[in-house]
């Protein structure tokens, strides 16, 4: 609730706070200002990365907001992470973000200025320290001064109640990251106008190709991924014992995105058996079956927020089945294909067409698919979908599905470049329920997915350390389960 007489976003089971009390919190507090030499990681790369944004919009403003806080229950908010574009353009990355905005202020033959409007630290002299549940520094933690925002990213910075000013009397031309903050919407009257679709557009594009320190930054989510990925293994006899196994293997997982990062990429999948035909399976409120599979689509968010976004299907005995085995080798050699079609100059479009081939092929040798694989890989017909259905793989960066706001030239059917990062992911999902299927084949849901980054000559494998093939994934469990 909010409180009647002061405004503070307080509790509803708060007490009342006496002249006293409020006399006394006001005084007697030492100054803890951040070290002289706090910046935020990547620091030189960012006035570069708004100049590149500037250029694309001469003479207009630019408004970026980071997001506001959403309710989870009541007086709680989810947890906070600011815009995508918000964090590439300022390194801001913490909790401590939400509500702020980004505005780059058109400065003539200079370009922009940027402007960033935050919301200071609470002063010692007013109640919001103590009493405001959701900015308050005593409940959610400090933030950072309007000097120490400006020397955390080279950035000038304003006050956050001082935005509105800019959005009245006369205006330049505006574009605002729209959808993003409702009250900068309202402020400026914005929804979904060309300009502000273009800009989306624009941030998304700019983002396509990584610089060395981003991929530096996804390598280190690879790595601390693929720990998460051998800490579930050495966990699967406990989880196998759980009546809730699926459960147990997510928090395993994201303990370890929790301890390393700044959390998980997305929402852990553990799908066992028939749940692994379920695409975004999230509930992960099954149990597992040792003769059945594991699905694992998991990632770390550093603390940058750069994402991995990586899938392997195991064995929960340790050992794929025949029928298991069959399967898993189409896919693996269906991903194969995929990555070998990845080198700049390439469609885009080029690696899923290679591995949807040999996923219609096998299917089509298997006597699943009842007409020529080549007649189901026609547009007019694809009836090879029924069993994979979606795309083999997507952009990666400071999102997991990355850059998705670019227009299709520019990525789902632009070619691909040095220095661009992505996840070849092809599977298999026979439904449980699916009479087109032999019985030995329905409930098995299967997906491989790597991340690379493409280089001058084809593409590097980020995920190398995480085993491919059935017998070194066996191999593996097997080391880690001595």
């Amino acid at each position: 609730m909010t409180h009647p007489q002061t405004g503070l976003n307080t509790g509803s089971h708060d007490l009342p706070v006496s002249p006293a009390l409020a006399a006394f919190m006001g005084t007697s507090w030492a100054a803890t200002p951040l070290p002289a030499d706090d910046r935020v990681p990547g620091h030189d790369r960012f006035p570069g990365r708004r100049a590149r944004l500037s250029a694309a919009f001469p003479g207009e403003r630019l408004v970026i907001p980071a997001g506001r806080l959403k309710v989870r229950c009541n007086d709680l908010d989810h947890r906070f992470r600011p815009h995508s574009a918000y964090a590439w353009l300022t390194g801001l990355t913490g909790e401590d973000q939400a509500d702020h905005v980004l505005v780059l202020e058109p400065a003539g033959p200079e370009g922009h200025e940027p402007v960033l409007h935050v919301h200071p630290r609470s002063p010692r002299s007013g109640g919001e320290f103590y009493r405001d549940r959701r900015y308050g520094e005593f409940w959610v933690g400090r933030r950072p001064d309007l000097a120490e925002a400006a020397q955390l990213t080279g950035i000038r910075t304003a006050h956050l109640d001082d935005l509105g000013k800019l959005f009245t009397g006369p205006q330049p031309p505006t574009r605002v990251l729209a959808g993003t903050d409702p009250a900068v919407d309202r402020a400026t009257g914005r929804g979904t106008l060309p300009q502000d679709t273009e800009l989306a557009a624009v941030l998304s594009e700019l983002r396509l190709v990584k610089d060395t320190w981003e991929v530096e930054q996804l390598q280190l989510a690879v790595d601390h991924t693929v720990t998460g990925f051998e800490d579930v293994v050495r966990a699967l006899p406990t989880a196998l014992r759980h009546h809730r196994g699926e459960r147990w293997i997510e928090g395993v997982f994201d303990l370890r995105a929790r301890a390393e990062g700044n959390g998980t990429s997305y929402t852990t999948i553990a799908a066992s058996g028939a749940h692994a035909c379920v695409l975004h399976w999230i509930r992960n409120d099954g149990a597992l079956d040792p003769d059945s599979l594991l699905l694992l689509d998991a990632g770390v968010e550093t603390d940058t927020l750069y994402a991995a976004d990586i899938t392997r299907t195991l064995p929960l005995s340790g050992t794929f089945t025949p029928v298991q085995r069959q399967a898993y080798d189409l896919v693996l050699a269906a991903q194969s294909a995929g990555i070998a079609a990845l080198r700049p100059g390439a469609r885009f479009r080029d690696f899923h067409r290679a591995a949807m081939r040999v996923i219609a092929e096998g299917l089509a040798d298997w006597g699943v698919l009842r007409i020529p694989a080549e007649q189901a890989l026609d547009e007019d017909n694809g009836l090879y979908r029924r069993y994979t259905l979606c795309g083999s793989g997507h952009m990666l960066g400071l999102d997991y599905h990355d850059c998705a706001k670019s227009r299709a030239d520019r990525y789902l059917d632009g070619t691909l470049e040095p220095g661009m990062v992505l996840t070849v992911e092809p599977g298999l999902y026979l439904q449980p329920d699916d009479e087109t299927l032999p019985l030995e084949l329905r409930g098995l849901g299967i997906r491989i997915e790597d991340d690379l980054v493409i280089t001058e000559d084809g593409a590097h494998l980020m995920s190398a350390a995480l085993p491919r093939t059935a017998p070194a994934i066996e191999s593996w469990m097997a080391d880690l389960l001595e």
